[in-house]
């Protein structure tokens, strides 16, 4: 169900059954534009002012963009550097008679792991009032210096959507970790989730139902 690449660049799923009656499903969003907006940002990957979030024109997906989010372990890294994290609630903003899911997210980053060091890409989700996804782990091994992307796919009868007519926030947790492990003590192995130009960007993909 869960699909790792490991050379290309950019995750996401809502586990668990329904929480509506009869939904009606459809490929088709809604025509009126949505929005996605952050509320709350937590995390050593993402200090405030560091995440910003898109909609697609379309209403099909969303993006979030981060401009500070590496971990780091080696020569020059701090001791708490290896890991990262963003915790981000996200309030989305649709019109009546249709509710959502996340049925993909993809991940993109950059990463530099040295022979013998590791790295981990994690995420997990839910929509407020339900119950959070597993954790989603991919990882990845040294000797590796190029774009990395990760692929989280979640089964259409296990998605979770947000129930008709009612706000709920969608949660959002990310964790990048990077394990010197082997590699030689001179040198630095490091993976980021972060661009300067929005060129790297992690993509949600919706799933709509008519609640009607």
């Amino acid at each position: 169900m869960l699909h790792t690449l490991l050379i290309g660049t950019l995750a996401a799923s809502l586990m668990g059954m329904p929480v509506i009656d009869d939904p009606e499903p459809t490929t088709n969003p809604p025509s009126e534009r949505i929005t996605v907006e952050i509320k709350t940002v937590n995390g050593s990957g993402c200090r405030l002012g560091t995440a910003a979030v898109a909609t697609a024109p379309d209403n099909t997906a969303f993006t979030v963009t981060y401009s500070d989010y590496l971990a780091q372990a080696g020569a020059g890294a701090a001791p708490t550097d290896f890991r990262k994290n963003c915790q981000l609630v996200l309030e989305v903003k649709i019109p009546g008679g249709f509710t959502y899911a996340i049925r993909q997210a993809d991940y993109r980053g950059f990463a530099h792991l040295e022979r013998g060091a590791s790295g981990m890409q994690r995420t997990s989700y839910y929509i407020q009032g339900t119950s959070p996804t597993d954790a989603r782990t991919h990882s990845f091994t040294g000797p590796l210096s190029d774009s990395w992307q990760t692929t989280d796919l979640t089964d259409m009868a296990e998605l979770t959507y947000a129930p008709c007519g009612e706000i709920r926030y969608l949660n959002i947790n990310t964790e990048l970790r990077v394990n010197r492990g082997t590699s030689k003590p001179t040198t630095t192995s490091f993976m980021m989730m972060d661009s300067t130009d929005g060129s790297v960007s992690t993509t949600y993909h919706f799933n709509w139902l008519h609640c009607d």
